[in-house]
């Protein structure tokens, strides 16, 4: 199995109502994007590269889970419009 169809077998395992998860192959590894479903929410993607040694970890599934997770966090606190 490739890194990619590894990653898009875990995000297969991932609903949310308001984002959708993507991945495609990069160079460097595979790009994990994450973006806004909900229509007229000006935002751009967000994207993050994981590496083809942490893809193919004994840990993956269970790490990635946590950089999913840390991902939504850092995406939802971008798309403040005001923030003190």
């Amino acid at each position: 199995m490739s890194s990619l169809e590894r990653v898009q077998e875990e995000l297969a395992k991932y609903e949310h109502p308001f984002f959708a998860f993507d991945a495609r192959q990069k160079n460097d590894g595979v790009e994990l994007s994450i973006r806004s479903k909900i229509p007229d929410v000006l935002s751009p993607e967000y994207r993050i590269t994981l590496r083809e040694r942490d893809v193919e970890s004994k840990q993956f599934p269970w790490s990635f889970q946590k950089l999913l997770y840390d991902c939504l966090t850092d995406y939802v606190v971008e798309l403040f419009t005001k923030n003190p």
